[in-house]
């Protein structure tokens, strides 16, 4: 049977309806749930930022307009319900084609689709007599601050009406642990698009690699990754890259990407696509001139042994605890082989040392959101214990940070920052690296960017 495949989600509608059903699976009975789609904001004057669909409404309907409303209602027979822009001759010559009512219904898999004048009059009649209420509160703030009004706005409509023998919802839910769960595992079809935009993502990687030279600007590095993203589907990054020559390495979520890039130092690109709205997330670091100093290769050795350390480990039950101790070990052990890390090597390591250049963590789920939800089960001393399961999706970064003013190590490694990141899934039996074309191993960067 031939599958519909929803315009710009590259996922069939049943991947949609399937994730609905698994919903509602959830739901109390006699409930109704509410999902808003994100909003447009003005950037300035009448230009608006770029539109980014409300996450868990996209994971729900796959519908990609702003300001709808999306029902779920739990009763002896379960019903869809959108409230979306009406078709507007006018507005659509201006702001481009609308989906409408008609379509989204056949197009979707709802079951009434109405137009968002109606809310205010129907969605209370759909809550009447509902005895759950379910939204998630709180998220995405303050668009979820307009959207609870609304909400409360509702459920007081439906007390007006008490004198009739209408009753409101006595039960609010927040349901965003329910959905964040459910995009914590991939389906297959989530992890061909992941696949892809890693693919993707890979390339504009090994353009950069390319494309480096000293005197270019980091600017223009990062026009080259942006260019290799869309000229394949990738039409817009998943986060602001990250472009940072030499010591702005240093610097975490550096994105002014202004400065020149100079010889002998190294250069940290931290940038992937969205596609579909799944993001890559992956991060290299490679010489500006092609070619690693030794105290460059010695640190970036490191990291990716400590990473390769920490993906060989990835299995089901395992924890990001678990990774964090081996990658803090090993990283603290080879630090004291370099000199860097001083005293005596057992106490370091209990002391984790390391965390003085591995300033971060060492992964977090990926997915719809480049930081994705789903519980870390973190306890008091924020060890994350969440065991994994086939189907989960997360980053592995070990990094160390020398910056060019910490006076406490030897001239020669200050101003080093090194980051490796890939993405890496939850298998059955272990792991699959959907990182797979984007080089990083010493010897292959250096032969990519001898032959650019």
């Amino acid at each position: 049977m031939t599958q519909n495949y929803l315009a710009n989600t590259e996922l069939p509608l049943t991947e949609f309806t399937t994730r609905r059903e698994r919903f509602f699976a959830s739901m109390p009975e006699n409930s109704i749930a509410l999902f808003p789609a994100a909003i447009e904001l003005t950037r300035s004057n009448d230009t608006e930022y770029p539109f980014c669909q409300n996450k868990n409404f996209y994971y729900l309907t796959g519908f990609p307009e702003p300001d709808a409303v999306l029902l779920l209602i739990k009763a002896e027979v379960n019903r869809v319900v959108l409230f979306s822009r009406e078709k507007d001759a006018f507005k659509e010559v201006w702001q481009g084609r609308r989906i409408g009512q008609e379509l989204a219904v056949s197009t979707y898999g709802l079951d009434e689709c109405f137009t968002l004048d109606q809310q205010d009059l129907l969605i209370p009649d759909y809550m009447t007599d509902k005895t759950t209420l379910l939204y998630c509160m709180g998220e995405n703030e303050p668009v979820s601050q307009t959207f609870e009004t609304k909400v409360f706005d509702w459920l007081k409509a439906v007390k007006a009406k008490a004198r009739l023998g209408k009753k409101a919802p006595t039960k609010l839910v927040d349901c965003s642990a329910i959905i964040h769960e459910m995009r914590l595992i991939k389906s297959e079809a989530e992890l061909a698009v992941m696949r892809k935009v890693n693919q993707i993502s890979g390339v504009a990687h090994q353009r950069a690699m390319q494309k480096s030279a000293v005197g270019k600007f980091e600017y223009q590095i990062e026009a080259e990754i942006l260019h290799e993203f869309a000229i394949n589907g990738a039409k817009a990054p998943a986060y602001t890259s990250i472009v940072a020559g030499g010591d702005n390495g240093n610097i975490l979520h550096y994105t002014e990407n202004s400065d020149c890039l100079k010889d002998n130092e190294m250069l940290l690109i931290d940038a992937g696509g969205e596609l579909a709205g799944y993001a890559a997330d992956i991060t290299r670091t490679f010489p500006i001139n092609g070619v690693f100093t030794a105290e460059q290769k010695a640190i970036y050795q490191l990291v990716l042994d400590s990473q390769a350390i920490a993906i060989q480990d990835i299995k089901p039950q395992n924890t990001l605890a678990h990774l964090n101790k081996l990658t803090c070990d090993f990283l603290t052990e080879g630090l004291y082989n370099l000199g860097i890390l001083k005293g005596d090597l057992n106490t370091l390591i209990e002391q984790k040392a390391c965390k003085k250049y591995f300033i971060h963590g060492l992964g977090h789920w990926l997915g719809l959101d480049v930081h994705d939800v789903g519980d870390y089960q973190s306890n008091q001393k924020r060890e994350q214990l969440r065991a994994f399961e086939a189907g989960m999706v997360m980053t592995i970064e070990p990094g160390l940070y020398i910056p060019l003013d910490e006076l406490s190590v030897e001239e020669k490694w200050r101003g080093i920052a090194v980051r490796i990141e890939d993405n890496i899934l939850v298998t059955e039996t272990g792991y699959e690296n959907l990182t797979v074309n984007a080089p990083k191993e010493i010897a292959e960067i250096e032969t990519l960017m001898a032959n650019s």
